[in-house]
């Protein structure tokens, strides 16, 4: 099957795919669909970026009934604020396309919004387990009606203390209910969770997150824990965006600050912020305006933003697992990208062990000795033949949001209005070869700023186009 229409989706569904210049399914849709359109309970391994959200989304609303006040007939759990905003905005206009009505409901905001929506009633509510649970206790939910339930991000949902109130929350759903689930891991708990809350699920499994993994160049530094500021300041300034994970909320917000003394702009994003500032930040650093974003694992899990051009490991991931988690960020379906992980004289054998388990078989680099001025730091990986001969030539423009169906040609028709346009790319899937819905322009830099004046917001086949710089003008080296 090629086409949403051949899986079994509605006219109206499908038309408003198509608005969006989505019309060819990703692999995890193709295989999920039509066992959520029969009914089937599902259990399906595939991270964020893969097209999950849809493949779960689309049969959803197809087979979703209307609900009452304060009972809705379709629950999607979610594990973080931002997973649920993500969601409820991918999936919103596709509902508005069947008639059916949306909530997000999570914590960090005003109770009243939510407590009015409910009280009119909502046909699929997706909820983080607290907020969801504070509402219940309150009398403004009842899931006695939720025949559909969607657990998204499940390992996550372990990892965070969340199951708990996971199988609190299904065990008031309906007896009769379809469950679908989604993780990155369909072992431990999760499996737990399977065999005791889906009936006989289908299992499918997208193999992205290992393409991506392939696709990364991993680099392992070690460094004194003083200077790691200094390194983490020069690779964000040679390959931006980046993320850079911290282990704590005060470690976040001190490594942004000082990063901000470096002369690299970056925001910090963790559970100890209000929803007003997780929203900016996020904001912020996927428009472009901050070159780095600083987070703890939880804070980050389930953001999908297109080229992120590295992962910075400012304090070591818990687990091998942690570290795929954090490392997916990057080099996404074909595109490159690096991974750099700090390790100062105390971590390098758990460094090398969480190597060997792996398959990492990056040397160990020593970035600084003892005693080095801070100001120095390890050399950055050269970028390849192609890139450098672009950074000569020219400055990359990031252009997200695409249509599925513009191509190379289309961009530099689109670009070639506002200057000489060197290179125009759109990076596709290795295998499919399919549009990942985002690409790459280079142009002279003193072309760049007009052009993204002019295309950013613009509306491409229903699509209202993401464009800024895809990375900083040159720096002077730290010395």
């Amino acid at each position: 099957m090629s086409t949403f229409a051949e899986l079994g989706l509605p006219e109206p569904l499908v038309v408003t795919l198509e608005r969006r210049g989505i019309t060819s399914p990703f692999p995890i849709q193709a295989m999920t669909i039509p066992d959520v359109l029969a009914g089937r309970d599902v259990a399906g391994r595939a991270p964020t970026g893969s097209g999950k959200t849809l493949a779960f989304g689309l049969p959803a609303l197809e087979r979703l009934g209307r609900g009452k006040s304060r009972r809705p007939r379709g629950l999607i759990l979610s594990p973080t604020r931002e997973l649920a905003d993500q969601i409820l905005t991918e999936l919103q206009p596709l509902a508005r396309a069947v008639g059916r009505s949306m909530l997000a409901v999570y914590g960090g905001v005003s109770y009243g919004p939510q407590r009015s929506r409910l009280q009119q009633g909502i046909d699929l509510l997706v909820a983080c387990p607290g907020r969801l649970e504070d509402l219940i206790e309150q009398g403004v939910v009842d899931l006695r009606d939720v025949d559909l339930v969607v657990v998204d991000e499940a390992d996550r949902m372990a990892d965070m203390g969340f199951l708990p109130a996971v199988k609190r929350l299904l065990d008031m759903t309906s007896p009769t209910r379809q469950t679908i689930l989604f993780s990155a891991t369909l072992d431990g708990d999760v499996a737990v969770l399977t065999q005791r809350y889906q009936r006989d699920p289908v299992r499918h499994e997208s193999e992205l997150q290992d393409d991506d993994a392939a696709n990364a160049e991993h680099h392992f530094w070690r460094v004194e824990r003083a200077d790691r500021t200094a390194h983490v300041a020069r690779v964000v300034s040679s390959a931006s965006p980046a993320i850079v994970f911290t282990r704590t909320r005060h470690g976040a917000d001190r490594l942004a600050k000082q990063l901000a003394g470096a002369g690299v702009t970056a925001v910090a994003l963790h559970g100890g912020r209000s929803q007003q500032q997780r929203n900016r930040a996020l904001k912020d650093f996927s428009s472009g305006r901050s070159q780095a974003l600083v987070a703890t694992d939880v804070a980050a899990r389930g953001i999908h933003v297109d080229g992120v051009a590295s992962v910075i490991h400012f304090d070591p991931p818990e687990d091998e697992k942690a570290y795929v988690h954090r490392s997916g960020r990057t080099a996404r379906a074909g595109a490159a990208g690096m991974v750099v992980s700090l390790v100062d004289g105390t971590q390098v054998k758990s460094a090398q062990r969480m190597q060997k388990a792996l398959g990492l078989d990056s040397p160990m680099v020593t970035g600084l000795a003892p005693g080095t001025s801070s100001r120095t730091v390890a050399p950055i990986p050269s970028r390849s033949p192609e890139r450098q001969r672009h950074s000569r030539e020219g400055s990359s423009i990031y252009v997200g949001n695409l249509p599925f169906s513009v191509t190379g040609p289309d961009l530099e028709r689109i670009f070639g209005k506002y200057g000489k346009v060197h290179s125009a790319t759109v990076v596709t899937h290795r295998d499919s070869k399919r549009s990942r819905g985002f690409g790459f322009v280079e142009m002279p830099p003193t072309a760049v700023h007009a052009a993204i004046a002019a295309v950013n917001g613009s509306s491409v086949a229903g699509r209202q186009l993401t464009v800024r710089t895809a990375r900083p003008e040159s720096r002077p080296p730290l010395t």
